[in-house]
């Protein structure tokens, strides 16, 4: 059951909820027109799926199993296809596989059922603000470059990465981590320190997600030269070793 025929104010962000559980999708779409989104909603996973590719979207709220295609389905198939929208998984499964899983599935946050409506919102908020931040750096008209050595070049402007000459393909979020992480080589950020500057915002729990991130960047900027360029600081976080 779905209620998409509403009349959307075009000034106000556009967020997609996709949730089985009929009392909490009306709980969960209720507060958002509250606080101001214009809400598509569904209890399917393949017409998510569908809303997702057809219409103006700008933040997913994706529930973890849901008929016909699950959440984790949706968000690599979104992911494959390039899409670069925030995706919070909404889940009661709650162990440390599950929400790595959902993080690798291309998940930029996850929030385990039951949580509170300011949490939530919070959470969105959050990523709202960290897209916005991206379209500015993209529209930006002054050009900012990082070097490393003769290694590394980061074009913060047309967000591009180029490592021993060769382009290197990062999803969003991985080349906002490396270019954080970059701006100051040679400093170490704890994991709570990346996820509060990159992620956006004040995250209690797992940081886990830090580390697939950087799994997933090593495997990309240090794969054609197997040279180091990430060090890992035992029981501390990360540093730019170039």
């Amino acid at each position: 059951m779905n209620d998409n025929k509403k009349n959307f104010n075009e000034n106000q962000f556009n967020l997609l909820l996709v949730e089985d559980d009929r009392t909490l999708r009306e709980a969960i779409r209720y507060n958002l027109i509250s606080q101001g989104y214009n809400v598509y909603s569904t209890e399917d996973g393949a017409e998510g799926l569908n809303i997702a590719k057809s219409k103006p979207v700008d933040l997913i709220l994706l529930d973890l199993m849901l008929p016909k295609l699950s959440g984790l389905e949706i968000c690599k198939t979104l992911r494959r296809d390039g899409s670069i929208l925030p995706i919070i998984m909404l889940t009661a499964k709650d162990s440390e596989f599950d929400k790595v899983y959902g993080i690798e599935s291309g998940a930029d946050d996850y929030i385990t059922k039951p949580f509170s409506m300011r949490e939530l919102m919070a959470r969105i908020s959050s990523q709202l603000r960290r897209m916005k931040m991206n379209v500015d750096v993209k529209n930006s008209k002054s050009e900012e470059i990082i070097k490393l050595a003769d290694r590394v070049i980061i074009d913060k402007l047309k967000r591009e990465v180029i490592v021993d000459g060769n382009n290197i393909d990062l999803r969003a979020r991985e080349f906002d981590l490396f270019a954080y992480l970059s701006s100051s080589p040679g400093r170490v950020f704890t994991r709570e320190q990346l996820l509060k500057d990159v992620w956006g915002f004040d995250y209690i729990g797992d940081t886990r997600t830090v580390d697939v991130h950087i799994r997933w960047l090593r495997s990309k900027i240090e794969n054609s030269s197997q040279k180091a360029i990430i060090g890992t600081v035992r029981a501390v976080g990360y540093r730019v070793i170039v």
